[in-house]
C-alpha cells in the first residue's frame, strides 16, 4: 500500500497494533467501503447499501456485514441494511434470501424454492444494541422478527423438532451434504435465533416473549443433541431423511458453539478437531470441509475445503462462548495474515477475496464456477479486517447499555484503539511502555463508563469506573 492509503477516511476509529500490515489493511478496508456505499430509497424510503454487485442483495451476506459497519463511528448504518429487508417482509412474515435491487423483488431460488435463509436478524440485532445502545429499536423490530420466526416455523419444523431446507439455504452448501434433510447449521442458527429473541423479551421485559423463545431454545437444543451428536465421533452431524447421521465432518457443525448447543465435556473434543492440523486445524482456518474427509482440496474447490472469512468469524465467536479467546485470538492472526500474503501477491493475482485458500497464500478457487472467488468482496472480508481485528486481534467487548468495555489481551503488547464513539461518547485506549514507569494504559473519554482489563499471561484483572477527560492507570499496580 501507499503512503495515501495507508490511513483510514477521517473520522472512523484508529486502531494501534505492532505489525503494522494489520493497521494498513484495516484502514484500506474503510477506504474500500467507502467506494462502494450505495444509497438506495425504495418507496420513499433510504436505505444505504453497500454491494460490490449493485444487481443483486444477499439477505445471508448484508447481515453478516452489520458485524463490522458498527464500528463506523456511525458513518455508515448498520440499520439501514437490516430495514431493506423489513420492508421485504411479506404478510406471513416471509423475508426471502436474494432481492433484485433494480426491481425491489424476491429472486427465485431454483434449489431454495422458498428462498431461505440463514435466520440471523435477532442475533444481529442484539449484537447492534450492546454496540449501539438503541432500546427502543427492539420494541420497533420485535414484530417483524416473531413473524419471521413463526414464517420458518410454519415452512420447515418437522414432527420431530426439527427444521428441514436444502443446504442451498445454508452458508456451507458443500457437495458431500447432498441428501441432507435437516441440516445441522440451519438447525442450530434456529436455535440461535430462538435464544436471541429469548433475550430481546428479557430487555423489553416481556416475560411471555422470553419465556416463548426460552422454550423453543431448549426443545431445538435436546432435539438436537439427541438427534444430531454422535458420541462415537464427538461430532454434530447432518441428517438424512430417516434422521440418520451423514457421517461428513464440514464446517457447518460450529454453528453449535454459537448456540452453545454442545456441554462443556462434550465441547472439548468438538473444539479440539478445530486445532487437529489433519482435521480442520489448517494454516489459515479454518477449512469449509475436514481435510480427513473425501473430496477435501487445498486449492478449496468451492466449499471442498476454501476457508471464508465469515464461517471462519462465525466459529471464533462460538469458540469465545467456551473460554476459548486465547486460541480464537491465535486463529484470528493466522488468518488476516494470510489475507496480507495474499494482498501482495505478484502477477496481478493480489487482492482481497471472498474465500481463501487453506494452506497457502492466494485465492481459493471453483473449477465449475466462473467469477469465484469475487475479489473484494468486503462484505465477508470486513468480518476479519475490521470486527476480529477489533474483537479478537485487540480484543475489545463492548456493551453500551452495560456502559461497559472489557479489554483481554493475551500479553502485554504496544496497541489500543482511538476516537471510536461510543455513542456521543469517544473513548481512546492505548497501552504503551514508559522506561520509567513500565506498561501503562491510556485512557481519553468523554463520558463515565467501567473499563474491565484480563490479561491472560499474568493473570491480572480489574475493573474501574473511567471518569470524563484524561487518565493512565499503571499496569504493575493492578
Amino acid at each position: 500500500m501507499n503512503e495515501e492509503q495507508n490511513l483510514a477516511p477521517k473520522g472512523f476509529p484508529v486502531v494501534h497494533f505492532y505489525d503494522q500490515d494489520f493497521v494498513d489493511l484495516y484502514d484500506q478496508t474503510w477506504i474500500w467501503i467507502q467506494d462502494l456505499w450505495k444509497t438506495i430509497e425504495p418507496k420513499g424510503k433510504e436505505h444505504g447499501l453497500f454491494y460490490p454487485d449493485m444487481s443483486v442483495i444477499s439477505q445471508y451476506e448484508a447481515l453478516m456485514s452489520t458485524f463490522f459497519l458498527v464500528y463506523s463511528n456511525q458513518h455508515y448504518s448498520p440499520y439501514s441494511i437490516l430495514d431493506y429487508f423489513y420492508s421485504k417482509q411479506e404478510s406471513d412474515g416471509a423475508i426471502r434470501s436474494h432481492y433484485d435491487i433494480a426491481t425491489g423483488k424476491a429472486i427465485p431460488q431454483q434449489d431454495n424454492p422458498l428462498g431461505m435463509a440463514t435466520p440471523l436478524f435477532a442475533f444481529v440485532e442484539l449484537n447492534l444494541y450492546h454496540k449501539i445502545g438503541n432500546k427502543k429499536r427492539l420494541k420497533e423490530i420485535i414484530e417483524p422478527l416473531e413473524k419471521h420466526f413463526d414464517w420458518i416455523e410454519t415452512q420447515c419444523k418437522k414432527e420431530n423438532g426439527l427444521y428441514s431446507v436444502p443446504v442451498q439455504a445454508t452458508p456451507t452448501p458443500a457437495p458431500q451434504r447432498k441428501g441432507v434433510e435437516y441440516p445441522v447449521d440451519f438447525n442450530a442458527q434456529m436455535a440461535i435465533n430462538a435464544l436471541y429473541l429469548s433475550l430481546v423479551g428479557d430487555l423489553l421485559n416481556d416475560k411471555e416473549i422470553s419465556f416463548k423463545y426460552k422454550r423453543i431454545y431448549f426443545t431445538i437444543k435436546t432435539r438436537m443433541n439427541t438427534l444430531m451428536w454422535s458420541e462415537k465421533d464427538s461430532y454434530y452431524y447432518d441428517l438424512d431423511k430417516k434422521e440418520n447421521h451423514i457421517e461428513v465432518k464440514t464446517l457447518a457443525s460450529y454453528w453449535t458453539l454459537l448456540a452453545e448447543l454442545p456441554t462443556e465435556e462434550r465441547a472439548k473434543a468438538f473444539i479440539e478437531k478445530l486445532k487437529d492440523d489433519k482435521i480442520f486445524g489448517s494454516d489459515n482456518p479454518f477449512p469449509t470441509l475436514a481435510m480427513d474427509e473425501k473430496g477435501f482440496t487445498d486449492t478449496g474447490n468451492g466449499y471442498q475445503g476454501s476457508v471464508f472469512p465469515d464461517l471462519t468469524f462465525m466459529v471464533l465467536k462460538g469458540l469465545e462462548k467456551y473460554d476459548e479467546f486465547e486460541f480464537a485470538r491465535e486463529c484470528a492472526i493466522r488468518h488476516i495474515y494470510f489475507m496480507i500474503d495474499t494482498l501482495h501477491l505478484d502477477n496481478n493475482k493480489g487482492g482481497v477475496f471472498e474465500a481463501y485458500l487453506p494452506s497457502n497464500e492466494g485465492a481459493a478457487t471453483w473449477k465449475d464456477k466462473p467469477g469465484f472467488p469475487r475479489s473484494h468482496f468486503i462484505h465477508t472480508v470486513g468480518l476479519a479486517t475490521i470486527a476480529l481485528m477489533i474483537e479478537n486481534v485487540i480484543g475489545f467487548s463492548i456493551s453500551l447499555p452495560r456502559k461497559t468495555v472489557d479489554w483481554t489481551m493475551p500479553t502485554l503488547e504496544v496497541m489500543g484503539i482511538e476516537d471510536l464513539s461510543l455513542r456521543r461518547n469517544m473513548i481512546t485506549i492505548i497501552t504503551n511502555k514508559r522506561d520509567t514507569r513500565g506498561w501503562e494504559v491510556r485512557l481519553e473519554s468523554e463520558k463515565l463508563y467501567y473499563f474491565t482489563i484480563k490479561i491472560l499471561d499474568t493473570k491480572k484483572r480489574k475493573t474501574l469506573p473511567i471518569p470524563s477527560g484524561r487518565c493512565s492507570m499503571l499496569i504493575d499496580k493492578l
